[in-house]
């Protein structure tokens, strides 16, 4: 019953997700719509009004006070919460695939997030609202199941479940996904991309929990804007924030068709062009951001937020010059005439001509530039899909060439941005121009204008993202037409191989830009020819079953470790290991010190690392006996050395030992019994679980399951302890709180098997144990990131 009680409140919770997430986009899309809506209309009145006065400069001051205004306070909230800057994608990325970022699933990041993205897309910059909305999607996952939050600490509500790390990172994968299902009205498209650039740890029932909050997110924000928007509520007519209407030849062309086998062919060189665009924008936007790193972050804040208005300034003036002079006047296409155009459909007519723009044009006909820059993003994207009228190839290229450039310098600013739209629109544009070209200069009448501009959309954002199969299905999911599959899927396809002779996508760029150490879907094959003990971290710091209160908190207070092995050093007392109490007393023996301060004891330790790698952790704060410290030290190393096994047996059958192995190299005598995490140490000494030298640790106060959880996610901190509340020679008795039986591999084990078990189990940590059930190493997330592999292999070979 307990079980399925569980079950049942995480599909609730799931579904709470999807529904929140919704509201988010629903939040957002209205305040974007509502504030360009204004902008437009203000600003447009004022360009007709000075068109016959004259004072086409006092247009141009209104849009730049309404778009640096917004921006401006975009940036600000960026600098309340500096996590909220960009998409959020890289960093949603990092922490499902086991890296938790500092700040990135808090409550004042969401409210940061979808407050300035919403102001940065209405103050007219070249960005998206959709990645934010994954971000958001995955903030609401983290932060609802827990009932509380650091911003809201005195709304606390007794929620038992869920508390675990597991647990945390299925529901930002249910919330990413319904980020992505409410930006495209893609729910399936959601769970793909969940699974494909999102999680590194998956299970079949999580698939489908993702699918039934993307489907909640998705019909939510669909209900609500049916509802405000058109009135009927219950309709179900605008599925996502961004919606590429509908792909249909006119009923009175009986030669159109959306695509043709010889279109193929196009596709796949569209699809290289568009690779080699992709790869060119994200070496552009790696340089940047790079310059960005040197000489922008280290100085004071306030040259982010003139940086961001700079870059408003600059896209606001080239908006307007660029609508005002570099457009031309086009005929506009009549239904009666329309060739193949979607204007026959009424209500995909009444969306496209009510955003065309006539700047400076006489009846008729409209200025091509001024309605690709003058409306917001998503109207121009249905313009280059539906419009039947023609573009010029001078203004599409023009366009293309301008969203380019400045996309990519927005990209990185401190303002909330994503990156879809932008990409789509340039792929867009260039599609078109495509479409424009084959059309007059080599008489292929048959083409389907809105065709050719999806697939240069799809081909420019697979070379930016480099996604395959989760932006195939969001592309056709967002389309409605299944029978774009093949094309988009080739297309994609022919861009990401293009890119990556190259370089990586954005994403991947920027998570490798932050340092952070992210594990790819699988190691090179070449890489088998190193074992863990050539990437395990062989300089341990451990704790013993029974540790002095001075020991644990010098340990805790001079490492950052996010979990220690327990081991004992004395083999003929490992029968007496569950027993409790005897193995004190044999550890008792070899601490040989008086009490240090914190210095002095990392001191000793560092110093005595050197001559004997098992002391490093001695407690240091037992009987004056020092005299007797050298004749035993030398005792110990006599039986190491006389021991009649090495501690990588096979490791090396053909060859003996090499002569530059240390002590350590050569001798762990450290049996493992089990790891413990920091956070329990943490919790142990804080709630003060230990028992004095003359007691039995049976004496020892127990805490439960309940009650070692009772702090997450944030236990407190070991320099925030009180030292004056503790009494440094209690003991802690840790064997009841450790993890017995973790995952551990042999020295001898392959890189690929460690990697893979690594990623697939959600590990942080992997302790390396010989045949003998010593430990003689360990490797973290750090030892397989493809950097760290590229050294060691590098040494492999010098070895050789």
């Amino acid at each position: 019953q307990k079980a399925r009680r569980y079950e049942a409140v995480k599909w609730v919770m799931v579904f709470a997700i999807g529904v929140c997430t919704g509201l988010v986009g629903l939040f957002v899309d209205f305040f974007v719509r509502l504030f360009t809506q204004l902008k437009f209309q203000i600003v447009q009145n004022s360009v007709e009004e000075c068109t016959e006065k004259g004072c086409l400069a006092l247009s141009l001051l209104e849009l730049l006070g309404f778009n640096l205004t917004f921006v401006f306070l975009a940036s600000l909230l960026v600098l309340i919460q500096p996590v909220a800057a960009g998409s959020g994608i890289p960093e949603i990325k990092c922490y499902l695939n086991g890296v938790k970022v500092p700040g990135v699933v808090r409550l004042r990041t969401v409210v940061c997030k979808a407050m300035g993205v919403l102001f940065s897309v209405a103050g007219g910059l070249f960005v998206g609202k959709e990645g934010p909305m994954i971000h958001s999607g995955a903030v609401v996952g983290a932060g609802l199941p827990q009932f509380q939050s650091i911003s809201l600490r005195k709304i606390q509500f007794n929620f038992p479940y869920f508390r675990s790390d597991r647990d945390k990172r299925d529901f930002v994968s249910a919330g990413a996904a319904a980020g992505v299902a409410a930006a495209f009205g893609a729910p399936i498209g959601g769970t793909l991309f969940s699974l494909e650039e999102g999680s590194s740890f998956w299970n079949q029932g999580l698939t489908w929990k993702v699918l039934f909050c993307s489907m909640a997110a998705t019909f939510t924000l669909n209900f609500f804007r049916s509802g405000i928007q058109y009135g009927s509520w219950g309709s179900f007519q605008l599925p996502g924030l961004l919606n590429f209407g509908e792909f249909k030849c006119s009923e009175s062309d009986k030669k159109c068709h959306l695509w043709t086998a010889v279109d193929l062919g196009f596709f796949i060189l569209m699809g290289i062009v568009g690779g080699l665009l992709g790869a060119t924008f994200n070496c552009l936007n790696k340089r940047l951001a790079k310059y960005r790193m040197r000489n922008v972050h280290p100085k004071p804040k306030l040259v982010r937020v003139l940086e961001s208005l700079l870059v408003a300034l600059t896209t606001t003036v080239v908006i307007f010059v660029a609508s005002m002079v570099l457009g031309e006047c086009r005929q506009m296409s009549s239904t009666s005439h329309s060739g193949n155009g979607t204007l026959s459909f009424q209500s995909m007519s009444e969306d496209v001509n009510s955003s065309i723009k006539t700047f400076f044009c006489p009846n008729e006909t409209y200025n091509d530039m001024a309605t690709l820059f003058f409306n917001p993003q998503e109207s121009a994207i249905l313009q280059l899909f539906h419009q039947d009228g023609t573009f010029s190839p001078v203004t599409l290229s023009l366009f293309f060439l301008l969203y380019f450039l400045l996309s990519c310098w927005t990209y990185g600013i401190s303002v909330p941005s994503g990156l879809f739209v932008p990409s789509l629109l340039c792929g867009a544009a260039f599609g078109r121009l495509v479409a424009n070209l084959l059309k007059s200069y080599i008489g292929l009448d048959h083409i389907y204008s809105g065709t050719f501009a999806l697939i240069g959309a799809a081909a420019f954002l697979g070379g930016v993202v480099r996604m395959t199969i989760s932006l195939t299905v969001i592309l056709i999911e967002s389309t409605n037409e299944i029978t774009y599959g093949l094309p988009i899927m080739i297309t994609l396809m022919v861009a990401k191989w293009t890119g990556d002779f190259f370089n990586k996508g954005i994403y991947d760029i920027h998570v490798n830009l932050r340092g952070v150490p992210l594990l790819e879907w699988e190691t090179e094959v070449e890489m088998d020819k190193l074992r863990a003990s050539d990437i395990m971290e062989p300089n341990l710091t451990y704790v013993y079953p029974h540790t002095r209160i001075q020991s644990l908190v010098s340990i805790l207070r001079t490492t950052v470790h996010h979990a220690f092995p327990v081991v004992t050093e004395n083999r003929g007392n490992e029968r007496e290991f569950m027993k409790g109490n005897q193995l004190i007393s044999n550890n008792i023996k070899f601490k040989k010190s008086s009490i240090l301060t914190r210095a002095g004891e990392q001191r000793k330790r560092s110093q005595s690392m050197k001559s004997y790698p098992s002391s490093e952790l001695r407690n240091m704060c037992d009987e004056h006996i020092t005299t007797e410290e050298p004749p035993e030290k030398e005792d110990l190393l006599q039986q190491m050395l006389e021991r009649r096994y090495t501690p990588y047996p096979n490791l090396y059958p053909d060859q003996s030992p090499s002569e530059e192995w240390t002590m350590e190299e050569r001798f762990r005598p450290l049996t493992f019994h089990g790891m413990i995490l920091r956070s329990q140490l943490v919790t142990l000494l804080v709630r003060g679980v230990c028992y004095s030298e003359s007691q039995s640790s049976a004496s020892q106060p127990r805490l439960c399951h309940a009650e070692m959880l009772e702090d997450y996610p944030r236990y407190p901190d070991i320099h925030d302890l009180d030292l004056t509340l503790l009494n440094p020679r209690m003991i802690v008795d840790v064997t009841p709180y450790m993890n017995p039986s973790p995952f551990a591999v042999s020295p001898n084990t392959h890189v690929s098997q460690v990697f893979n078990l690594f990623r697939t189990m959600g590990l942080r940590h992997l302790p390396v144990v010989n045949a003998v059930g010593e430990i003689v190493g360990i490797i973290t997330r750090h030892n397989l990131t493809h950097e760290f592999l590229q050294a060691r292999l590098r040494q492999h070979y010098q070895t050789i």
